[in-house]
């Protein structure tokens, strides 16, 4: 976090960078990169799946995150992008 405390993303934008370059993370693992709790990270990742931005799957006891790439930002002033776009600008398109 900035010295005054705010970001370009929110923590849903964190939260999908984190999973788009680390698949394979824990809900900790996550929250401890974004540095939010557990449980912020459960809903955000349960809000990502339901709008179609995230697509999760279970491989043995762990889960595994795979980003749609060719879904639109929400924000009428972004809807011209793709989340791929984006991450490609953002995470070298992993």
């Amino acid at each position: 976090m900035t010295r005054d405390g705010w970001t370009f993303l929110s923590n849903h934008g964190h939260v999908l960078v984190c999973l788009a370059k680390n698949p394979g993370f824990r809900t900790r693992d996550v929250a401890e990169a974004v540095g939010i709790t557990e449980r912020a990270v459960q809903q955000i990742v349960s809000d990502l799946v339901e709008h179609g931005y995230l697509i999760k799957e279970k491989v043995g006891r762990r889960n595994r995150y795979a980003v749609v790439r060719r879904a639109h930002f929400r924000h009428h002033l972004e809807a011209d992008v793709t989340l791929g776009e984006f991450l490609d600008l953002v995470s070298d398109g992993r």
